[in-house]
């Protein structure tokens, strides 16, 4: 039966709707064009000169391209020559020339006699733009030149850029706004990475550990492609490794992603034929990484070529798996899909738009960093449930190891354990045992089978627990027997409380052979005296309730030692008393 739908579920969808549609009006803002550019390219050509591609795009030989949409350009051993100018009405304010998303190589400004060159991993004094290349455009260019760039040639596949020219002020708050933006995207998911760390530790479970390196592998991924390990972190370390660097945590990030979803959608229950080729797929990406990493020219061709499809085959897997487990009953399957799915998708647009597809979504890439962070909130929701759903499953496993199957009374090591802490925690002055005994039992389970004897006690069971007080610590010792502890009360009050126990058990009117006798029994009652443990308060207790059954049955009778230790109390105040009559 489906839950209804209530008022407050439909406030969090619409807030998260709202927050959804903000972070889009707020990425289309931040990408709006600037000032109206035209462009052109050509390919560069062995003895080209700056002066040469000037002239050839005065007679306009060049290719032209809209500049404020994505433009691939071919990889060319040589790279690409780019002219940017631009339209009229021209203003020549201090303005900034960007390139985004930045390229992983370099682009060269070409002014007068000075070579400019731009690159995320360019350490060097001049200003640089977060998420993108920019040039500050010298005050004494008129904003009619034309601005002559070369796009150096890389060893990666060339992302798709397009171009702006800004004011000054316009490009420092965007720059700021996207500084914001993605730093707050990596601190969400540095925080579920310590949270998971975290459960990971105190739970002891790898599933949250194979999250934890997931989201950082991710992580490092928009870190190197959006330039932000570079500027600001200024990590120069990976300035000569990146490509290496990136080529693995894409290849980690499957197999943490493959381990995990295997652990936190249960695979093996709910779909044990997919289970193999999901470790399949993280045990290759890992040979991948070796391979990479060997040093070897032909293992690293052979990684290089192997990544991307099974970049695609690992991701559709575990697409698939994260369906058919949700479909069998899989919780935690719903909150994977709603993480990866989303991040899938992008994934794909990214990859289309690399070939040359969706020019105009220029702002793809700030959004498969907010999916980033939107998947490891997703999938920490998921991990918060698991661990609930754990801890519940774990308290029902504890339940049902304390008490017993059939009268739900603690069993004889739940009742020892409490009963034990409770002995020695107790500040009361007086504690009392009860040991308590069905009489002629054996006779109505041999009268009238098993099954009356087990309601019985059942019935027994639920009576006793009922009269007695909320903080008395009840169970059942084995077969016919139970046991209580009542703590603060003196052994009159111990008395009174099991002699009305032997009464609800006779009016409970159970038959034992015949309609004269019925159920009953007897009870002893031990005082917990300097010195005793609770294997002689129980010993004692169980003495006396034999005493009982020899007395007669349906009786309560007190241990000897709390008997004669009252009567020498007793007979200490009578002394006393006539002590002080004689004085009189």
């Amino acid at each position: 039966m489906e839950k209804p739908v209530t008022l407050p579920a439909i406030q969090r969808r619409g807030r998260w709707s709202l927050a959804f549609g903000l972070l889009l009006l707020w990425i289309g803002v931040a990408h709006a064009a600037g000032m109206p550019l035209n462009g052109a390219w050509q390919e560069v050509a062995p003895g080209d000169t700056p002066q040469s591609v000037m002239d050839a795009y005065r007679a306009g030989h060049l290719r032209s391209f809209d500049p404020s949409m994505l433009q691939r350009f071919p990889r060319n051993e040589l790279g690409n020559w780019v002219v940017i100018a631009a339209q009229p009405p021209w203003n020549n304010e201090d303005r900034v020339l960007t390139v985004y998303p930045a390229p992983m190589g370099a682009i060269s400004v070409f002014y007068g006699d000075q070579v400019r060159r731009l690159a995320m991993n360019d350490f060097s004094a001049h200003g640089h733009g977060h998420g993108r290349l920019a040039w500050r455009v010298p005050a004494g260019l008129p904003a009619s030149t034309p601005i002559l760039l070369r796009v150096e040639p890389t060893q990666t596949v060339s992302a798709p850029i397009r171009f702006h020219i800004l004011p000054w002020d316009t490009y420092l708050q965007r720059d700021t706004q996207w500084l914001v933006f993605a730093s707050t995207c990596f601190a969400v998911m540095l925080a579920m990475v310590m949270m998971a760390l975290f459960f990971s530790l105190m739970l002891r479970d790898i599933t949250y550990a194979w999250y934890a390196g997931y989201v950082v592998c991710y992580a490092l991924i928009q870190g190197i492609q959006t330039g932000f390990v570079f500027h600001p972190l200024r990590w120069q370390w990976l300035v000569d490794s990146s490509t290496l660097v990136g080529a693995v945590a894409v290849a980690l990030s499957v197999a943490f992603a493959s381990l995990f979803m295997m652990r936190f959608c249960d695979l093996r229950r709910h779909a044990p034929l997919l289970q193999v080729p999901v470790v399949a797929m993280a045990v290759g990406m890992i040979q991948l990484v070796l391979m990479r990493c060997s040093g070897i020219p032909l293992l690293i061709s052979m990684a290089q070529a192997l990544l991307n499809p099974l970049l695609m085959i690992g991701a559709l897997l575990l697409l698939v798996a994260g369906v058919i487990a949700a479909l069998r009953g899989s919780r935690q399957a719903w909150f994977f899909l709603a993480g990866w799915t989303p991040l899938l998708l992008l994934t794909a647009l990214t990859s289309a738009q690399v070939n040359g597809a969706l020019p105009h979504a220029d702002w793809l890439n700030d959004l498969s960093l907010a999916g980033g962070a939107f998947e490891a909130a997703v999938l920490s929701l998921g991990l918060a449930d698991r661990a609930l759903q754990l801890r519940q499953d774990r308290d029902v496993v504890q339940v049902l190891a304390d008490h017993d199957s059939l009268t739900r009374l603690l069993n004889r090591r739940a009742w020892t354990e409490r009963a034990s802490a409770m002995l020695a925690g107790s500040q009361a002055p007086s504690l009392a045992v009860l040991f308590l005994d069905l009489d002629h039992f054996k006779q109505l389970n041999d009268r009238h089978g098993h099954n009356t004897g087990d309601r019985a006690l059942v019935a027994v069971a639920t009576t006793l627990s009922a009269e007695l007080r909320p903080g008395d610590l009840f169970g059942r010792h084995g077969g016919e027997e139970f046991v209580a502890m009542l703590d603060g009360i003196d052994a009159q009050e111990a008395m009174q409380v099991a002699t009305r126990l032997c009464r609800r058990v006779h009016r409970l009117e159970i038959p034992v052979r015949d309609e004269e006798q019925l159920l009953s029994v007897s009870i002893g009652v031990a005082m917990r005296q300097h010195g005793d443990t609770l294997e002689s308060l129980i010993e004692r207790a169980d003495q006396a309730m034999y005493r009982a059954k020899l007395h007669g049955r349906n009786r309560v009778c007190l241990d000897e030692f709390t008997s004669r230790a009252a009567r020498e109390r007793g007979e200490k105040r009578l002394r006393v008393v006539e002590t002080r009559r004689e004085e009189v």
